[in-house]
């Protein structure tokens, strides 16, 4: 390898011992999410400092509008990630160059797009996702802000330190991650309540997440200039050609990881359709509760996301000894985290939804909705990270075929079938009914992929 080009960061994925490399990585990822997640918790808080449930379900549907953003930060943040840490196992420090500029330019391009087409057909995009009159306004505010105006950002700052992760600097990146969640917690107070007039609470809190990432995109570009000289990472001066192969394996992986979280914004938006035909007030709290599920679920993947590039650079290396222990040892990671989330949402439901909106009707249907989807933390968290185990040795084609598997022909089809029948009820357990059957699935897949790759 180039030694030059590497920097210091080799030594994490190759010879430092595997809990401490692991902990480099994720230790700064899950304290950039865990900061992340509470800002959109207090997102949430402080638009229900106002008393209005149609905020509290306006900004729920909206939040479909930020994982597609996501799923594009993904696309070339996970993809560009991936290959890029495994060029990097082979000692192909050009090939790497290249793969993190052409990704993030690449996401900048997609992204523009997307932003106009927002703009032009917002109204029907939002009523397609259940926006009722009461709701459409406010909901209209945040996209624009947002989505619109801040699309380009919140994506940049979300891709850059995907790559920065794969080349080792996962300090680095966690701390813009973190930072711009901590600016825009600090923002939201003060456009929601003395900046802008009574009743734009949900446009603040668009404009503080598109200015919050402004200033970490500015962020990322200083570091990306400050790496760059013991470093494969630059930033970008133009669309780097990347040849057939590279393209394939970038696109193989980034392509199914951003379709896992359309397909989890599709779920989400069956999920938000289903719980609208019970009223507002169910909306309302399952929209306090999927907030909740943020913090177990997002601290989970921003694990798995850390484990990537340790397990990619040593399946390109070679090094399939050392793979196997990262793997196992996100595994345990994962499941006690999945197991104290679990405890502390059964124990503390009610106090965590009162914390959000003191409306009785929302705090009585959040608590039993957050109860019951407890139970499937740890099965999740376990089950994805099977997805992200195929994405890192490169079968992107199975990696989405398991997205798949757990989206559209598990988790969408059990809400239907369970909610058809069991109402309320049902849509409740669906999703542990469904990460059950999935966490099996993923098993002998992860066993059959394993035995494909060979012995160490």
């Amino acid at each position: 390898m180039n030694m030059k080009k590497a920097g210091d960061k080799t030594a994490i994925f190759e010879t430092m011992s595997v809990p401490k490399a692991l902990a480099i990585m994720s230790l700064p990822a899950v304290v950039a999410q865990l900061v992340a997640t509470t800002y959109g918790i207090a997102d949430a808080w402080f638009i229900g400092c106002v008393d209005n449930p149609y905020m509290i379900a306006a900004s729920s549907l909206v939040q479909t509008f930020y994982l597609i953003l996501m799923a594009l930060a993904t696309l070339f943040g996970s993809g560009g990630g991936n290959l890029l840490a495994r060029q990097l196992g082979k000692g192909d420090s050009e090939g790497a160059r290249k793969t993190a500029s052409y990704s993030i330019v690449m996401a900048a391009i997609v992204v523009l797009c997307f932003s106009l087409i927002c703009l032009v057909f917002m109204e029907p995009i939002l009523r397609i996702l259940g926006a009722s009159d009461n709701t459409l306004g406010f909901a209209k505010q945040y996209v624009l802000a947002a989505t619109v105006v801040g699309g380009v950002p919140i994506v940049l700052s979300s891709t850059m330190p995907m790559i920065l992760r794969s080349a080792g600097y996962s300090k680095e990146a966690g701390i813009g991650v973190a930072m711009a969640s901590i600016i825009n917690i600090a923002l939201d107070p003060l456009l929601m309540f003395v900046i802008l007039p009574d009743g734009y609470q949900v446009l603040a809190a668009g404009i503080a997440t598109a200015l919050a990432n402004v200033i970490a995109l500015a962020y990322f570009i200083l570091m990306y200039r400050k790496v760059g000289r013991s470093s494969v990472l630059e930033v970008p001066k133009r669309l780097e050609h990347l040849d057939a192969t590279s393209l394939k394996s970038l696109y193989s992986v980034g392509l199914p990881a951003a379709i896992a979280l359309l397909l989890f914004s599709v779920v989400t938006i069956v999920l938000n359709l289903l719980a609208a035909s019970y009223g507002d007030i169910t909306l309302a709290a399952l929209g306090i509760v999927l907030k909740v599920e943020r913090l177990p679920q997002n601290v989970g993947m921003a694990i798995c996301l850390c484990m990537v590039p340790l397990v990619a650079y040593n399946f390109g290396r070679g090094d399939l000894k050392r793979m196997d222990s990262f793997f196992s040892a996100t595994r345990r990671v994962l499941l006690a985290l999945g197991l104290l989330s679990m405890g502390i949402c059964i124990v503390f439901a009610q106090p965590i939804v009162s914390a959000f909106l003191d409306d009785p009707e929302v705090v009585h249907v959040g608590t039993a909705l957050i109860r019951v989807r407890a139970i499937s933390f740890p099965l999740m968290l376990l089950g994805l990270q099977t997805i992200y185990f195929t994405q890192a040795v490169d079968r992107g084609k199975l990696a989405f075929v398991l997205s798949v598997t757990r989206y559209v022909l598990l988790c969408i089809p059990s809400m239907l079938i369970l909610n058809a029948l069991f109402g309320i009820d049902g849509l409740t357990w669906s999703q542990s009914v469904s990460d059950t059957v999935f966490l099996i699935v993923a098993i002998f897949t992860y066993l059959r992929v394993r035995k494909q790759i060979g012995t160490a």
